[in-house]
C-alpha cells in the first residue's frame, strides 16, 4: 500500500471466504431454481452443493467451471490478490481437474484506492495463476463501493476421474489437506492481535495451490473430494455426507490447526461468519458434552483457499497422505471416517 492508500479490510463489511452468504439464507435463495432442462453433458450442476459445474465435451475431456471472489482478508494488495486466486483456483483441483486459464473479476473503489494498490492486487493474482501454469486471458472490471477480486476458473478433467463430494462410502477415511484456522487469524488481524509468524503462516496456507487435487483424483481408491471454505470444516462435511446419504465422524483430536489458532479463538477472535454458520447447520451435528465453544467456533470458522477433505478408502489412506506431502503439504491429517446415516449427517468424536 501506498501511504495514501486505506488499510483494505478497512473498506470491507466482511473478508475472504468469511463473506459468503449463511448457508441456511443460501438455501432458501436456491430453492426455487429447479425445473428447468438439464442437458446429459451437465455433468455436475447445483443439485450437490459441489465445487464447481462441469460439463463434458467429449470421451476424454469434461470442463471445469467455477468463479470466486471476495473482499479482502488482508492489507497488503499483492497477498489479497493471490489469496483471491488461489482460492478460486482450487474448486478445479477440488474436481480433480487441471486448470486451463482463468478470467479476472475486479471491482474497485476507484476514487478511494490509488491505482498502484489496484494494480499490486491485480499483479497478486496474475502471480498466483502463473504458478498454476495457466494465463488470465481476460475478465471484467467495475467501479465498486468495496474492494472485490477473483476469478473465473476453467479446467479440463477426464470424466471418468471426476471427483465430486457426494461419492463417500461407508468405512472411507477422511483426509484433510490443510490446517485450519484462517478466519480465526483473520479476526486477529483486524484487532491488530496477529502477530509476524501468524501472518506468515496464514498467507503460506492460503496461496499454496491445492495441486494435488488431480494426482488424487488417478487414484480409484479415491472416492469424493472438496475443498474446505467459507461454511468451515462443519459445512462441508455436512455437504460431503448429504450427498453420499452417510455420516461423517470427525475425530476432533486429529484436526491440525494453524499455530496460535486455538489460542486467539479463545480470546475472541472470531469471525461473525462462523457464528452465522454454525446457526444454519449446528442441529445437523452432534457434539461431545461440554465441546468448547471456541473448539465449536474452529469447526465452522469460514476458511478462505482452504485445503482439500478426501474421501478415500481405508487402503488408500497411506498413498492419499504421500500424494500430499509430495505436494508439500506436510500437515495433511487422516481426521475421521465414513459412517452409515445415522441420528445426524456429521458426528465429533473427542476420544
Amino acid at each position: 500500500m501506498t501511504a495514501s492508500s486505506p488499510r483494505l479490510t478497512s473498506l470491507s463489511h466482511g473478508g475472504g471466504c468469511g463473506c459468503k452468504i449463511a448457508p441456511g439464507v443460501l438455501a432458501d435463495m436456491l430453492k426455487g431454481i429447479s425445473g428447468f432442462p438439464v442437458p446429459a453433458e451437465l455433468l455436475v450442476g447445483i443439485e450437490t452443493a459441489d465445487d464447481a459445474a462441469v460439463y463434458q465435451l467429449n470421451e476424454e475431456q469434461a470442463l471445469v467451471a467455477t468463479t470466486d471472489f471476495f473482499m479482502p482478508i488482508v492489507d497488503d494488495p499483492y497477498d489479497f490478490g493471490r489469496i483471491a486466486a488461489t482460492n478460486a483456483i482450487s474448486d478445479v483441483y477440488a474436481m480433480g481437474g487441471r486448470p486451463i486459464m482463468a478470467l479476472a473479476l475486479v471491482g474497485m473503489p476507484i476514487k478511494v484506492l490509488p491505482p498502484e494498490t489496484i494494480a499490486r492486487i491485480l499483479e497478486g493474482g496474475a502471480a498466483a495463476c502463473r504458478a498454476a501454469g495457466i494465463p488470465i486471458a481476460g475478465g471484467h472490471s467495475i467501479d465498486s463501493v468495496e474492494p472485490i477480486y477473483g476469478l473465473v476458473a476453467l479446467g479440463l478433467v477426464h470424466p471418468k476421474k471426476l471427483r465430486r463430494n457426494g461419492a463417500a462410502q461407508i468405512g472411507d477415511a477422511l483426509i484433510l489437506g490443510k490446517p485450519l484456522g484462517v478466519g480465526i487469524l483473520s479476526a486477529a488481524l483486524k484487532k491488530d492481535a496477529l502477530d509476524a509468524p501468524g501472518y506468515a503462516a496464514m498467507i503460506d496456507a492460503t496461496t499454496r495451490l491445492n495441486t494435488p487435487g488431480p494426482d488424487l483424483a488417478e487414484l480409484p481408491g479415491v472416492h469424493a473430494m472438496t475443498d474446505v471454505t467459507g461454511f468451515g470444516l462443519g459445512g462441508h462435511a455436512l455437504e460431503m455426507a448429504r450427498a453420499a446419504s452417510s455420516t461423517l465422524v470427525i475425530h476432533w483430536k486429529n484436526v491440525p490447526f494453524l499455530p496460535q489458532t486455538p489460542e486467539l479463538a479463545a480470546q475472541g477472535c472470531i469471525t461473525g461468519a462462523s457464528g452465522r454458520n454454525f446457526a444454519a447447520y449446528g442441529h445437523e451435528i452432534t457434539l461431545p458434552e461440554n465441546f468448547p465453544a471456541n473448539a465449536q467456533a474452529l469447526l465452522s470458522d469460514p476458511q478462505t483457499s482452504g485445503g482439500l477433505l478426501v474421501s478415500c478408502s481405508a487402503d488408500s489412506r497411506a498413498e492419499v497422505l504421500r500424494i500430499f506431502r509430495e505436494h508439500g503439504f506436510a500437515e495433511a491429517a487422516c481426521i475421521g471416517h465414513v459412517e452409515a446415516a445415522g441420528e445426524r449427517a456429521l458426528r465429533i468424536d473427542m476420544t
